[in-house]
């Protein structure tokens, strides 16, 4: 799969399903998924950070400085 093409509904299953994938079980970390917020193990339970995608750290780390900022005041 090139860098352009956009992964199918069964390789991003795929990659879900890989216990690989899965740091210590709770910590999603796959490189070649370039969701920010990919589900977490149990879909119903919402969505966690896929810790291999830059982006999705950087994100993390402004909603929880947004989230202290507002608290202070």
């Amino acid at each position: 799969m090139s860098p352009i093409e956009k992964p199918t509904r069964a390789t991003l299953e795929k990659w879900h399903k890989d216990p690989n994938n899965w740091k210590f079980g709770i910590f999603y970390f796959n490189k070649n998924d370039k969701r920010i917020f990919p589900p977490k193990k149990n879909k119903y339970l919402g969505w966690t950070v896929n810790f291999a995608n830059p982006l999705s750290i950087i994100t993390l780390i402004a909603i929880t400085a947004t989230i202290i900022i507002i608290s202070r005041y």
